[in-house]
């Protein structure tokens, strides 16, 4: 195998690693905010949180 042929397939998983990396914690991110949801958690938009002086 070229040296250029094995440098592309590394970097072509290298892509696919990040991507699934990527999609992951997507997963865990959106399970846990329909868990906070659940337990009556909501959340505040940041203009929610200033407070006129």
């Amino acid at each position: 195998m070229s040296p250029e042929l094995h440098l592309q397939m590394i970097i072509n998983r290298n892509a696919e690693l990040h991507e699934q990396a990527a999609n992951h914690r997507r997963a865990l991110q959106a399970e846990a905010a329909r868990k906070n949801r659940a337990e009556g958690e909501r959340r505040r938009s940041f203009f929610g949180k200033i407070n006129a002086a």
